[in-house]
């Protein structure tokens, strides 16, 4: 077998392996909640925000150290760090002890994320950049599916320490898969190559569509679970949580499904042309999910469904929107992650511009919810939809601007 070919699937592995921990604690989050039982709402909020911060502070040591050292090192360590989070977890018996872990947490899941994903953009060729990543996150999104799926029924059937053993039993296959199989990288990038990506054309032009779209995005796919979910006395379609999982799990299965697809096509005709399209879809999708109880209603759709009993003519039209939504970010991530990995590759320092790529993301990742939930107790939940909508049509067309003006008319297909 091709020796680059071995380093993929480790690497791949290591990628659902680090996507099933984070997605199997993100979705027993709320038994954790009941069983510590946190008294403040500060504390409660730590909960997940601990997460957060400790990713964000994490990104830049992680990403210089990758850059500047061995990436496979320092994707061991994450991976270690990684099962010694797994391992704590079924040992914390408070708020902070949870937080703590959670927080290691954090730090595990941005060495993985950002290093494999520098490996997979290094040991791709220019023409097959976007293919390999949208494999990569392929991966990703197959460990949401399952351990969205696995991580209640084990739960309930076993308990938290069954549950941890899975992630630490995917884990340890992926650190012997990365020590046995990924070449140590030679790679060496001097001084702080984040001065430099800070002010790289390219990267400056992307960042003007992605801090924008990050709000519609974590707007979006976080309020379609809320909007199907939520209270009809509140503007919600008062789904059961097994309906609810199956409209969430639509955009990860399309996601998923589309990606290396999608991935090769834009290696083929352009990277730019692909962010632009799936962002601009993205957004216009967006705009009609307010409409999905009138869509059903008009096409007559039938409202009683095996197992999931009673719901209404809306449920089809937001699974399939919200399916729709996956197809369009499926055009966008890949070609837009390669185009961070081609910047970092021909000599910025790979890690460090995927970390330019998720320090971009962050504040509209943390203004995005607060201003979803004022929107959902003001005006109405559907405004959550217009405003992340326009959001993703404000940054394709920002982006379609700066580029045009700062690389010319044609850059559109020739990036």
């Amino acid at each position: 077998m091709n020796k680059n070919r071995v380093q993929f699937y480790a690497l791949y592995l290591t990628r659902f392996a680090a996507g099933f921990g984070f997605i199997t604690l993100a979705t027993l989050l709320p038994t954790y909640l009941n069983v510590l039982n946190p008294q403040s709402g500060v504390v409660v909020g730590l909960f997940v925000s601990g997460l957060t911060a400790a990713q964000s502070i994490a990104v830049v040591p992680l990403a210089w150290g990758g850059d500047r050292y061995d990436k496979r090192t320092v994707l061991l360590g994450s991976i270690v760090v990684s099962i010694a989070a797994y391992v704590a977890f079924p040992f914390v018996e408070s708020s902070w002890g949870f937080i703590a872990a959670r927080a290691l947490q954090g730090v595990a899941l941005t060495g993985t994320g950002l290093i494999t994903l520098a490996l997979v953009g290094e040991l791709s060729t220019a023409d097959t950049r976007a293919n390999h990543i949208g494999k990569a996150n392929s991966a990703r999104f197959a460990a949401s599916i399952l351990g969205s799926i696995s991580a209640a029924t084990l739960y309930q059937q076993y308990g938290f320490d069954v549950v941890f053993g899975v992630i630490v039993a995917l884990l340890v296959p992926a650190l012997f898969g990365v020590l046995l199989f990924v070449e140590p990288d030679d790679t060496r990038i001097e001084g702080f190559p984040f001065s430099d990506l800070a002010l790289n054309r390219k990267l400056l032009t992307l960042t003007s569509f992605r801090s924008q779209y990050a709000v519609a995005v974590t707007m979006v796919r976080n309020w379609v679970v809320v909007y199907a979910g939520l209270k009809a006395s509140q503007g919600g379609l008062a789904y059961a949580a097994l309906a609810v999982s199956a409209v969430l799990i639509s955009e990860k299965f399309t996601n998923m499904l589309f990606q290396p697809h999608t991935g090769r096509l834009s290696d083929r005709y352009g990277r730019a042309l692909f962010v632009f399209c799936g962002g601009g879809l993205y957004g216009l999708v967006a705009l009609c999910i307010p409409f999905s109880p009138a869509i059903g209603r008009t096409l007559g759709l039938p409202s009683m469904f095996p197992i999931l009993g009673q719901l209404s003519p809306a449920f089809l039209p937001l699974v399939g929107l919200n399916a729709l939504l996956g197809i369009a970010d499926s055009f966008r991530e890949p070609a837009s992650m390669a185009l961070f990995a081609d910047e970092g590759v021909e000599g910025g320092g790979v890690a460090s511009s995927f970390g330019v790529r998720d320090l971009v993301w962050r504040p509209g990742s943390i203004l995005a919810p607060i201003l979803a939930g004022i929107l959902t107790t003001g005006p109405g939940i559907q405004w959550v939809f217009y405003f992340g909508g326009a959001a993703a049509i404000s940054g394709v067309l920002t982006f379609l601007g700066v580029l045009s003006y700062s690389h010319g008319t044609k850059a559109l297909t020739q990036w």
